[in-house]
């Protein structure tokens, strides 16, 4: 949901879960992460993120790059980062901004929170919501909300717990609802990790902050088959994406971690 479609598949994983007790994070850990992004096998950009996880709150900061032939016709770098800490029932960001450059389009989204409210939103240059058929942003759609990178990580107490939810995610622009089931178990061998994933299927609904009509996004809440696969982060019971695909008009954007690995 980011304004990219480089920079969106990066983030793909981070749009799909959100959080449950703070109990869970029993111990802190920082996790260096990569993931590589593909369509039709072809690497289409690359990213990078640093998380650290504690009792009283998390900070993730990453970097994007568009890579292979993508970056030869769209030439995207960014960077990402968000600061919070862990509420009752799911993550309670402060501050989440990503900067990037798309050729020679600068974009900046600075988003601020309180209590898990958007206390303000400011996109540089501005979201054009004068647009035929837009659906503004009601102030109650803005509570209880999270960020697509806070919408990472997701304490549980068991694994059956993970894709148990519906979540809330504005990216400054959009609003929009993602309802996970379970789906299964799998296996990852990646540097850092070697073991069981949580498998979700994921529903995309949007709220507001969207051209009605649109093809794109009716395309994603109506017709996109949406699945992502979560690895536990150490022992602090939080669990991360690893794997993540998502159809589209044009292919199945897929996204898998290269590294998930706990350097502290």
């Amino acid at each position: 949901m980011t304004r990219s479609p480089l920079l969106a598949g990066p983030a793909l994983a981070a749009l799909l879960v959100a959080a449950g007790p703070q109990a869970a994070v029993a111990a802190p850990s920082t996790v260096q992460s990569e993931y590589a992004v593909s369509l039709y096998g072809l690497t289409l950009a690359k990213s990078s993120f640093r998380s650290t996880i504690t009792s009283s709150g998390y900070e993730l900061d990453g970097t994007l790059r568009s890579a292979g032939l993508a970056s030869v016709f769209d030439d995207t770098v960014g960077t990402v980062r968000v600061s919070g800490r862990f509420g009752a029932e799911m993550p309670r960001p402060d501050a989440y901004t990503v900067d990037y450059v798309s050729g020679k389009k600068k974009k900046n989204t600075r988003i601020t929170f309180a209590g898990g409210n958007v206390v303000s939103a400011q996109n540089t240059p501005p979201v054009r919501t004068n647009r035929p058929g837009w659906i503004p942003i009601a102030s109650g759609h803005l509570a209880n909300v999270a960020d697509p990178l806070s919408a990472t990580l997701v304490p549980a107490g068991s694994p059956d717990e993970v894709c148990r939810r519906t979540i809330r995610i504005f990216d400054g622009a959009m609003r929009a609802d993602l309802r996970l089931a379970p789906a299964g178990r799998g296996e990852i061998s990646i540097p850092g990790y070697e073991g069981a994933t949580v498998r979700c299927t994921a529903s995309f609904v949007p709220v507001s902050g969207f051209q009605q009509g649109k093809d794109s996004i009716k395309y994603l809440r109506d017709r996109a088959r949406m699945t992502v696969a979560f690895a536990p982060v150490g022992a602090t019971g939080v669990y991360a994406p690893v794997e993540a695909s998502v159809s589209t008009q044009i292919g199945t954007v897929k996204v898998r971690a290269l590294r998930f690995e706990a350097i502290e």
